[in-house]
């Protein structure tokens, strides 16, 4: 193993502070010394190795959040593999695309997944085998190079598959060992991404190669409540919010992130007012708006924000990380002029193999760098922007389908493929809308074959086919689809989605369900709210939900969670069950 590889950074630390803290386990309370992650990854890498894991095979993980992903990840590093995420919340369909497009050598999983269900077609081991805690404890001793591959993350695709990037272990380590990241800031860690998602890279490895410590947060989706709480215990000193998340905490509860020596966030537009108060709420805080792709590795380039800092209309992208070159090209890949408008090019270090399995669709946007030495390549991002006179770099948006809903990036293609193959369907239409809240929503234009379309059956569909994230919660009925003069579809003529539209539903009938549908009726912006009405049936998304369960929680006090609100989603259930608590906290406290 050479320095530039993550196994042997890793064990260059284990031999610096083998009984520090690595990895702590918010759900189930276990910590692991830099010692014992160690060993039990060795024991588990021991264990693929007999199972024919060798160099750059792919291994496909479907776990759960924990601190046993941690182990298992190193493990299969250790071995010589790399490590291939499947989202344990993706839809199943979704999850054996990955893995069919993919051909993993093995499918690791935990109790969780396999009681769920797994793709088929690969070898399955559970990662609770008895046989791994009969391996030894020992380094396995594979040699593992800077150039092999690390992991491969699937992103949204235009073709209506996910793609793969593949990503190599020197790219990981430069990202990691840049000058501009200070370890104290980073010494606790709270892992929160899910590990499908590239940030989860930095969160990971980020503390366990600096000598820190991994804060495993509990799988699922965490309220501001749930992540105060982790901060706090575990004096969480970095973290990383997408861009969105971030807003809802500098409205709802900027305090929670009191504390924090540094947040990362990025992944969309970073708002500006949003900064301002989570700044003015704790003073003492460090952001870095990032910006970046997973074709080039996480994170690409930054922008440092203190309570001393200037903010005007935008954030901008910032400086290129040690090593990166950013360049804003036009459509002769000269260098845009300061002010035009161009794409961004992300070049030098950083930028992955490629897509796994995909040569054409590889060779179309890992292209020739003309800036550099001869067989060196740039990474095509398709987001646009513009150079500022005094050299700010600016944000404007994408030059293709691909969106950013959530902070994840959303290839409108892939959603649009995924909701034809609904009977029934003629044709289809995705587009990104803007809420006057400023959050973007998946809104699908559809036009019947023959009648009428069951517009919650095909919703249904969707919700089986795509991540929560990637399917449209408005969908509009057409007869026919607008096209130009020349007979190209015309998006811009695409009616506007009528978000305030409901069903007919009862009204409130006590203060508790007057009180909910006028919170639903403001976060939602609807007129008028009865208490048949889904919160998610009226657009209501898993940021805006940590809005409204943080929201009740402070008016009726009664604490309610995300998954809670999945499972009774009307006013009239959510009060059902906020009546039940009551009623139960009322006899706890007479007796």
């Amino acid at each position: 193993m050479t320095a530039f590889s993550i196994p042997a950074r890793f064990a260059d630390q284990v031999a610096r502070t083998p009984e520090a803290t690595a990895v702590s386990d918010a759900a189930s309370g276990t910590a692991l010394t830099y010692r014992e992650l160690d060993q039990r990854a060795n024991r588990l890498a021991h264990h693929l190795i007999g199972l024919g894991v060798g160099h750059e095979d792919r291994v496909a993980v479907l776990m759960e959040r924990s601190a046993e992903l941690v182990v298992t990840l190193l493990a299969i590093l250790k071995a010589g593999g790399a490590y291939l995420p499947v989202h344990e919340a993706d839809p199943a369909d979704r999850q054996q695309s990955i893995v069919d497009r993919s051909r993993p050598a093995l499918l690791l999983v935990d109790d969780a997944a396999r009681a769920a269900g797994v793709p088929a077609g690969v070898p399955v081991v559970a990662v609770t085998d008895p046989a791994v805690a009969g391996q030894p404890g020992t380094d396995p001793g594979t040699r593992v190079h800077p150039g092999q591959l690390a992991y491969v993350i699937h992103t949204s695709g235009s073709t209506g598959q996910p793609k793969g990037v593949a990503v190599t272990q020197q790219d990981v380590v430069r990202l990691l060992t840049d000058p501009q990241w200070t370890a104290e800031r980073h010494a606790r860690v709270l892992l929160l991404a899910p590990y499908a998602f590239d940030v989860s890279a930095f969160e990971i490895w980020m503390p366990l190669l600096h000598g820190g410590q991994v804060v495993v947060a509990p799988p699922g989706r965490l309220e501001p409540p749930v992540l105060r709480e982790l901060i706090t215990r575990y004096d969480i000193t970095g973290l990383h919010l997408t861009a969105g998340l971030f807003r809802v905490l500098a409205e709802e509860a900027p305090s929670t992130l009191t504390g924090v020596s540094e947040v990362l966030t990025g992944g969309d537009v970073i708002a500006p007012a949003a900064v301002r108060r989570v700044l003015d709420a704790c003073p003492g805080l460090v952001i870095r708006a990032l910006y970046g792709a997973t074709e080039g590795t996480v994170f690409s380039a930054h922008h440092v924000l203190t309570s001393g800092s200037e903010l005007g209309k935008v954030v901008p992208i910032g400086d290129a990380f040690t090593g990166i070159t950013l360049h804003i090209l036009d459509e002769d890949l000269a260098p845009a002029a300061a002010g035009a408008v161009g794409e961004i090019y992300l070049a030098s270090e950083g930028v992955a193999r490629g897509y796994l399995g995909e040569a054409g669709l590889t060779a179309a946007r890992f292209v020739a760098d003309p800036f550099g030495e001869p067989g060196t390549r740039m990474y095509r991002t398709g987001d646009l922007a513009r150079r500022t006179a005094g050299g700010a770099v600016e944000f404007v948006g994408r030059e293709d389908s691909q969106v950013k809903i959530l902070g994840f990036l959303v290839d409108l293609a892939e959603v649009e493929a995924a909701l034809a193959e609904h009977p029934g369907l003629a044709q289809v239409v995705v587009l990104a809308r803007e809420r006057e809240d400023g959050n973007k929503q998946l809104v699908g234009y559809v036009v019947p074959e023959s009648g009428e379309l069951d517009l919650a059956a095909l919703r249904a569909h969707a919700k089986t086919k795509l991540p929560g994230y990637m399917t449209p919660e408005v969908f509009v009925r057409l007869d026919s689809l607008p096209l130009t003069a020349n007979g190209k579809l015309d998006r811009d003529a695409m009616p506007e989605p009528d978000f305030d539209q409901v069903l007919a539903s009862r009204g409130p009938e006590t203060p508790l369900q007057q009180e909910l549908c006028a919170m639903f009726s403001a976060l939602l912006e609807v007129p008028e709210v009865g208490i048949d009405d889904s919160f998610f049936e009226l657009g209501g998304q898993s940021l805006q939900a940590m809005r409204l369960c943080s929201r009740i929680g402070a008016a009726v006090g009664v604490g309610v969670s995300v998954n809670t609100l999945f499972d009774t989603p009307t006013v009239a259930e959510l009060a059902a069950y906020i009546e039940t608590k009551r009623a139960a906290y009322q006899t706890r406290a007479a007796s």
